[in-house]
């Protein structure tokens, strides 16, 4: 459904978006991921026509995005921005109607928001007295209350406790499941990890990884062993191609392998008496794979 086709974008001498390409059909979920600066924020804002591409075009349902289609968004910006004193209710109505919602459509669904995201206050409430997160789970609302088609949310879990952050994953895969395509950065890996069906990552505006989040995993190998065996700690050190290797809090040996084929001689070896209990290759997560991949350049 949303489409963007080789967008650039420079800023003086400076390019923050180099050629980035990708398709988020109904009911996927992408993530959109990078360090600070590497071209997230710019790639919201050319999809929302706040800034113009220099290169590349963005396409909604094979078109030209209209101020029609607008109404179809909700857009949570990095930059959180309500009317402090406004009332809860207000808020949420005015921002509706900037999307073409009538207060006679919103006003009833109001009650119902407030209890899904547990937000700490009565509805007649200002926004001032109101803490930072029940701030930001009202602005939530008003991104999500006219059940938008396309949902943009700019780092969208910064600032939530774990318990906060669970209700606004209940609200994505609530969406999700409603038809909506939804776009976010997050520089929580293990919230990409869980909601994506897709990934891009940026690196100084240039796309280094695009695809599926298995794909993309099962790209860098089944390099990480964890293993329950009689090896020690030190014989396991020894094998080729283990590259560290270390006892988590369970009593379970983790190895890093420099190739995943390293893992036969460990099990043959682990394995020469009989029966272990554990013995699992696995790809790194998308953290390790963050971490290496902006490695590549800073090291």
């Amino acid at each position: 459904m949303l489409e963007a086709n080789n967008l650039r974008k420079n800023f003086g001498d400076v390019t923050a978006v180099d050629g980035i390409s990708f398709k988020i059909d109904k009911g996927e979920i992408m993530g959109l991921i990078g360090q600070n600066g590497a071209g997230k924020t710019t790639t919201f804002r050319m999809i929302l026509d706040l800034l113009t591409p220099d290169q590349g075009e963005v396409l909604w349902k094979g078109k030209r995005l209209t101020n029609k289609v607008f109404n179809q968004v909700g857009y949570l910006p990095e930059e959180r921005g309500l009317y402090p004193k406004v009332s809860i209710e207000d808020q949420i109505l005015y921002f509706a109607q900037l999307r073409g919602k009538s207060k006679k459509e919103i006003k009833p669904l109001i009650d119902d928001w407030l209890e899904k995201f547990d937000v700490k206050g009565k509805k007649g409430d200002k926004v001032k007295t109101l803490s930072k997160g029940n701030q930001q789970k009202v602005q939530l609302i008003t991104t999500l209350i006219h059940q938008p088609e396309l949902i943009i949310l700019d780092e969208p879990f910064s600032g939530l406790d774990p318990v906060n952050a669970e209700l606004l994953e209940s609200g994505i895969k609530e969406a999700q499941a409603n038809g909506a395509s939804i776009i976010f950065s997050s520089h929580n890996m293990n919230n990409v990890e869980e909601l994506c069906d897709s990934l891009i990552m940026l690196r100084d505006g240039n796309q280094i990884l695009n695809g599926t989040v298995k794909e993309i995993r099962e790209k860098f190998g089944r390099t990480k062993l964890f293993l329950e065996s009689p090896l020690s700690l030190d014989e396991l050190k020894q094998f080729p191609g283990v590259q560290s290797a270390v006892v988590n809090r369970e009593g379970i040996s983790v190895l890093q392998l420099s190739n995943a084929e390293n893992g036969k001689a460990i099990f043959d070896a682990a394995t020469a008496e009989g029966y272990i209990p554990t013995f699992s290759q696995q790809p790194p997560t998308l953290e390790e794979i963050f971490k290496r991949m902006v490695g590549e350049k800073n090291g």
